[in-house]
C-alpha cells in the first residue's frame, strides 16, 4: 500500500495512493482525526475501509498536488546515519583532506523535526547562514511499533511499517565551522520527505534498491542501497540499544557517492536549481531551491 499526507480543505489528510489518484482518509466516518499517515500506523485501516475509500470521491495527482511529509511530526528528530555508502568515503576525504576509513560502529546524529517539509515544497536558501547547500538522496525507514534492544534478523519485521525518501539537505561549511552535523543540518526546509510512504509488505529487500539523486536533470548520485555499510536491520538493531524505537520515527539510512562537496570544484545548490532523489519501488521526491529573504 502507498500511504501520503495532503493538504485537504484548510487542514490535512493522510490519503491512500490508488494509481494517479489520491483518496483522503477523513472522508471516512470515524477516521476525522487521521491527519498524516502516523493516525495510520497507530491505527491501520481495515479491509472494509479501503474497499470504501477505493469507491469514494478521490483527487487526481497532478504536478499541483500538495504533498505534506508522510509524518507530520515524528516522535523524536529524524534518526540519521553519516557515511554509510562505501564510496561516499570518498566524497569525505575529499573535504577534509585526507584518508576517510569505513566506520567500526555506525555514526549516528539527529535533523530537527521542524526541517522536514514535503514533496514539491521549497528548500529556502538563505545566503546569509550558507554559502555551500548540498544534496543527500536517501532511503528513510519509518518505524512501525515501539521497539526496543531488537535483534538484527527480528528488526525488519518486528519495528518497519514501511519506506519513504529522504534528502538530508546540508549547509557544508556551517557544519565544518560547528565541527557537528546538527546545525548545518537541520535549518528549516532541509529535510524533504516524502511524497509518500511505501508499506513494507511491497518490498521484499530494502537493500535492493537503486538510489539516484539528479540536480535539473542531471545524475549525480547513482548506486544500490546493497552498498550501506551498515544495512537497514543493522542500524535498528544498533539504535534501538537503548534507546526505544516510537511508531513514527524516521531513519534516514545515509546517502551515496555524488554529492555537490565530492565534486572536483564542489558544485553546491543556488538558487532555482531541481533536486529530484528517486528510489526504486517508492518513488520519486523532487524540490526546487528557493531564496529566502526573511
Amino acid at each position: 500500500m502507498i500511504l501520503a499526507t495532503i493538504y485537504w480543505g484548510d487542514s490535512s489528510s493522510a490519503a491512500v495512493v490508488f494509481g494517479n489518484r489520491l483518496a483522503p482518509v477523513r472522508q471516512l466516518r470515524g477516521r476525522n482525526d487521521a491527519y498524516d499517515v502516523l493516525a495510520l500506523i497507530e491505527q491501520p485501516l481495515s479491509a472494509e475501509e479501503i474497499h470504501y475509500l477505493q469507491h469514494l470521491p478521490s483527487l487526481a495527482i497532478t504536478s499541483q498536488t500538495q504533498w505534506l511529509p508522510p509524518v507530520l511530526h515524528p516522535p523524536k528528530n529524524i534518526l540519521c546515519i553519516g557515511r554509510n555508502y562505501v564510496e561516499h568515503l570518498k566524497d569525505a576525504a575529499k573535504a577534509e583532506g585526507h584518508k576517510v576509513d569505513p566506520p567500526k560502529f555506525p555514526i549516528w546524529f539527529t535533523k530537527a523535526q521542524s526541517s522536514l517539509i514535503g514533496g514539491g515544497a521549497a528548500i529556502q536558501h538563505d545566503s546569509r547562514f550558507t554559502q555551500k547547500l548540498d544534496y543527500e538522496g536517501e532511503l528513510a525507514v519509518v518505524i512501525g511499533r515501539t521497539c526496543r534492544g531488537v535483534a538484527a534478523e527480528r528488526a525488519i519485521d518486528e519495528c518497519v511499517f514501511g519506506y519513504t525518501i529522504l534528502n538530508d539537505v546540508s549547509a557544508r561549511d556551517v557544519q565544518m565551522r560547528h565541527h557537528q552535523w546538527f546545525k548545518g543540518k537541520s535549518a528549516d526546509t532541509y529535510a524533504p520527505c516524502g511524497p509518500w510512504i511505501v508499506t513494507r509488505d511491497e518490498i521484499a529487500d530494502p537493500q535492493q534498491l537503486r538510489i539516484r539523486t539528479l540536480v535539473n536533470g542531471e545524475v549525480r548520485q547513482d548506486d544500490c542501497t546493497q552498498s550501506m555499510i551498515f544495512d537497514v536491520k543493522a542500524q535498528i538493531a544498533d539504535i534501538s540499544a537503548g534507546m526505544t524505537l516510537l511508531p513514527g520515527d524516521i531513519i534516514a539510512t545515509g546517502t551515496p557517492v555524488g554529492v555537490a562537496e565530492g565534486m572536483n570544484p564542489p558544485r553546491y545548490l543556488g538558487d532555482g536549481d531541481e533536486v529530484v532523489v528517486e528510489i526504486e519501488k517508492i518513488g520519486r521526491l523532487a524540490n526546487r531551491v528557493v531564496a529566502y529573504n526573511g
